[in-house]
C-alpha cells in the first residue's frame, strides 16, 4: 500500500531549508533549485508544492512569522501564569532581537522579505503581512492597559510610544546584525525606555526572560 503523502508537512519541509539556505546566503541570492537541494527534494517536487519562487517566498513568510509567534508565546510562559503589560511586551521586543542563531535569521529574512515586496512586483502583488498593524495594536493597547491599572505613565502617548519601541527594536537589531553593538547593549537600551514609560513598579521581566528563550 503507497505511502499516504501529508502535504502539510511536506511544505513545512521546504520552507524549513528555504529559511536555512537563505539565512546562510541571504533571500535575493536564493532560487529554487537550492531549496530543493537543502531539502533533498527534487526541484519538480518544489515546483510542484509552490509554482513560482515568489510563492515559495511567501510561504516561507508566513512559516517564519508563525516560528517568531512560537518564540514569544515560549517567552510569554517562561514569564508566568499573569506576567503583565510589561513583561509581555519584553517577551515581543527581546524575541524579534538577532540575539541567537534563530532570531538572527528571523531579523535577516523579515528584513530582506521586506525590501523585495518594495522592489519585487510579484511579491508586492500580495500582502507582506495579513495585519500590518497587529504589533503596534498589541503594544499599544498593553501600554493603555498598565495606565488603567496604574503601572505606567499616565501621560505618556501610548501609540506612539509603541510605534517608537517598534522601530527602536527593528534598527538595533540591524546593529546588532551589522556588529555595530551587541545584544546586551540593545537589551539595555530597551529597559531604559521601558522604564521610563512604566513608572510604578509592577510585573516585569523575571530573571530568566533575558535576551535568549
Amino acid at each position: 500500500m503507497p505511502k499516504r503523502v501529508d502535504h502539510e508537512e511536506r511544505r513545512t519541509q521546504i520552507a524549513e531549508a528555504l529559511i536555512r539556505v537563505a539565512g546562510r546566503r541571504g533571500l535575493h541570492a536564493v532560487g529554487m533549485r537550492d531549496v530543493a537541494a537543502e531539502a533533498g527534494v527534487s526541484l519538480r517536487l518544489v515546483q510542484y508544492y509552490f509554482q513560482t519562487k515568489e510563492r515559495l517566498l511567501f510561504y516561507g513568510l508566513q512559516h517564519l512569522t508563525d516560528r517568531f509567534t512560537a518564540r514569544v508565546g515560549a517567552r510569554l510562559r517562561a514569564a508566568g501564569p499573569d506576567p503583565g503589560p510589561r513583561a509581555t511586551i519584553e517577551a515581543l521586543l527581546l524575541a524579534s532581537l538577532p540575539t541567537d542563531e534563530e532570531s538572527r535569521t528571523f531579523h535577516l529574512l523579515y528584513s530582506s522579505y521586506s525590501i523585495l515586496s518594495v522592489t519585487d512586483e510579484a511579491l508586492a502583488a500580495q500582502p507582506f503581512i495579513d495585519n500590518p498593524d497587529a504589533a503596534e495594536n498589541a503594544v499599544a493597547g498593553l501600554i493603555e492597559q498598565a495606565q488603567e491599572a496604574g503601572l505606567a505613565d499616565p501621560d505618556a502617548d501610548a501609540r506612539t510610544e509603541a510605534i517608537s519601541l517598534l522601530a527602536m527594536t527593528a534598527t538595533m537589531g540591524t546593529s546588532i546584525l551589522v556588529g555595530q553593538r551587541g545584544p546586551e547593549s540593545a537589551v539595555a537600551v530597551l529597559h531604559h525606555h521601558l522604564d521610563r514609560i512604566f513608572t510604578t513598579a509592577g510585573p516585569s521581566t523575571p530573571a530568566g526572560l533575558t535576551a535568549a528563550p
